[in-house]
């Protein structure tokens, strides 16, 4: 097809599936230590050194994708006289999507003979990879790109994202989690549990005591809630905690499994802002699974 897809780093994909998709993907910027560097454009990092130093106090920022970076990734396509489908992380979360339209909107002045769309996938990691994907796959099977922007903007309703922390400082640091609350939840264990709402934002949905409790709640979320799970492939991302991936697979395994299980290291710039042993899972449900935006 005559169109290209891309996407950011918060996609989370693997080195593997972006170079076999040859799938070109837009970096957001990691701050660490003062020293300023594109964010990896895969999953295969040198996560443990990452995290590992995000755990000895380490500060690490982000940037968000400028309108000049997204013109510079669309531009040298539209001049090879293909259309631009841009697959963005969720503007709930980042203002990066907004520059991606400002992008959009700019080159198709200087380029009015070509489709340049984007989507909102309301989503981060796995919970946007996995609709990249999605499209990536329905654009191989001869869909157009009016058509695959439609699917997604119908399909991106149906992810379903739910997490849990295992440090609560990283969500007090990101002004999601007060003080108080912070203190107080550490001293008694207490682990929440977060999704991302209909609007693409991370809110509240729950919480318990402990670790594996935590991870079992979102087990239970997916057995009370996933679509045709053998008909799936589900995705889980986590902040340096293999065993408790794991454990979280061998759980879904259980009652209804799914087709497969695509497991990532959390890229760094979502990473960062939820911190090590962050442990996500990201499928589909049925139209109007996510909560509503309060």
């Amino acid at each position: 097809m005559d169109y290209v897809i891309m996407t950011d780093t918060s996609a989370n994909l693997s080195r593997e599936t972006i170079l076999h998709w040859q799938l070109p993907v837009v970096p957001f910027t990691l701050c660490m230590d003062g020293k300023e560097l594109p964010a990896p454009c895969h999953s295969d990092f040198n996560a443990r050194t990452f995290y590992d130093g995000m755990r000895a106090g380490k500060a690490v920022t982000t940037s968000q994708i400028n309108t000049r970076q997204f013109m510079d990734y669309m531009e040298p396509h539209l001049l090879q006289g293909k259309d631009v489908l841009y697959i963005g992380m969720s503007s709930g979360i980042s203002g990066s999507f907004h520059c991606a339209e400002q992008a959009a909107e700019e080159m198709r002045s200087v380029y009015p003979g070509r489709k340049i769309m984007t989507v909102d996938t309301l989503g981060a990691s796995l919970g946007e990879g996995l609709l990249v994907l999605k499209a990536l796959t329905w654009q191989r099977d001869g869909c157009g790109i009016e058509e695959v922007a439609s699917r997604l903007n119908a399909l991106r309703h149906r992810m379903y994202q739910v997490f849990t922390v295992d440090d609560l400082r990283y969500l007090h640091r990101g002004g999601r989690l007060s003080g108080t609350a912070t203190l107080l939840g550490t001293a008694l264990g207490i682990k929440p549990i977060l999704v991302g709402d209909s609007a693409g934002r991370i809110v509240s949905d729950g919480k318990c005591r402990g670790r594996k409790k935590s991870i079992e709640m979102l087990a239970e979320r997916y057995d009370q809630l996933v679509s045709e799970p053998e008909n799936q492939t589900i995705g889980i991302a986590h902040g340096d905690c293999v065993e408790d991936a794991e454990y979280l697979c061998s759980l879904l395994r259980r009652h209804r499994p799914p087709r497969e299980i695509m497991t990532v290291m959390y890229e760094p710039v979502t990473g960062c802002h939820v911190g090590p042993g962050t442990l996500a899972l990201f499928f589909y449900g049925s139209d109007g699974v996510r909560v509503e935006s309060r």
